[in-house]
């Protein structure tokens, strides 16, 4: 495996610690953070009170350097003995800047871990979530574990939203499935780092999302296996303003988006990519009819427009149009 680059690791702060760091922990959590510190505090409660007699660490990013905001709330808890773990500060800003410091933080940190999860600083894990994904990896031998993450809205009227692909999990029963697609509630495997190399988040993907979903489908590619639980659940907080018109619209023009890098990827031909864009531009009207179907079904205009701002998405992309909601400038705190 490659390791990260010595001068990248340089530009990394470590700025809080557990008093006593054991290397040999084989289970290591990963959380990215960012302008949310009210919320990580729900995060790092939940990972408090698993219902688990495995020993883990967590490893914390910051990724606002300018006010970081996140570190004392992880200064708090690593200091409360409550779990072992670090703090660092990445100030690359970027989503994947942040989930590849976390990652190869952990990997460096922990030599002996074999078993890497991740959850987001607004996500909450239900107490036996841990225990579910590591005994599910265990039993199943699976690279890859994923669970639900089930939406929790401020503003209760948005209830409805729960079936909306934005925030609906992508299965419902556990098992074998042939790939996730999020890394908000996931399990990998040392092995899987090793095999892909570093880093492990295509940068390409840094503002506008969707390294998770182009890191999963190359491990597809390379015949890893994955499994899903069902039981292992994790809520989301979402704000009012993740629950808007615009919000949805760009979410699903964001989702086309990385639809169309991450099929270009496995297209190392103009001719292949003259094709995938051939194929984009004619999803178009057949995405009306998805429409129709969805608005016949769920009842729901902003449900039933989710498939034509997809595969807009998708098409603008292929022209150099797509937006970028991971840049700080365009992040509501």
């Amino acid at each position: 495996m490659d390791g990260p680059d010595p001068s990248v690791r340089a530009l990394r702060a470590l700025v809080a610690a557990s008093p006593a760091l054991d290397r040999t922990i084989e289970i290591v959590v990963c959380i990215p953070c960012f302008r949310r510190p009210q919320y990580l505090r729900r995060t790092l409660e939940s990972l408090a009170a698993q219902r688990t007699h495995r020993r883990f660490a967590v490893v914390m990013v910051e990724n606002d350097a300018s006010k970081s905001e996140s570190v004392p709330v992880a200064a708090e808890y690593l200091a409360s003995g409550k779990f072992p773990g670090l703090c660092v500060i990445e100030p690359r800003q970027g989503n994947c800047h942040a989930i590849n410091a976390a990652f190869e933080t952990a990997l460096q940190m922990f030599p002996a871990a074999t078993s890497f999860l991740m959850i987001d600083d607004d996500e909450i894990a239900s107490p036996d979530w841990l225990e579910q994904m590591v005994r599910t990896a265990a039993a199943t031998g699976a690279d890859i574990v994923g669970g639900p993450v089930f939406p929790e809205f401020d503003d209760e009227r948005k209830r409805g939203l729960r079936r909306h692909p934005a925030f609906a999990p992508a299965y419902d029963a556990s098992g074998p499935v042939p790939v996730i697609y999020g890394c908000g509630n996931c399990l990998i495997r040392r092995s899987v780092f090793a095999r892909l190399g570093m880093p492990a988040f295509d940068l390409r993907f840094n503002y506008l999302g969707g390294g998770d979903t182009d890191f999963f489908c190359r491990c597809r590619r390379l015949g890893m296996r994955f499994h899903w639980v069902n039981e292992a659940t994790i809520s989301e907080t979402v704000p009012q303003n993740r629950t808007s018109l615009k919000w949805l619209v760009t979410r699903g023009l964001r989702i086309g988006a990385i639809n169309y890098h991450v099929q270009r990827k496995a297209t190392p031909t103009a001719w292949l990519r003259a094709k995938l864009t051939a194929k984009l531009l004619a999803a178009l009207p057949l995405s009306f009819v998805y429409a129709v179907c969805a608005l016949l079904s769920e009842r729901k205009g902003t449900i039933a427009m989710h498939p034509i701002t997809v595969a807009i998405g998708s098409a603008l992309a292929a022209f150099g149009l797509e937006p970028q909601p991971y840049k700080a400038s365009k992040i509501v705190s």
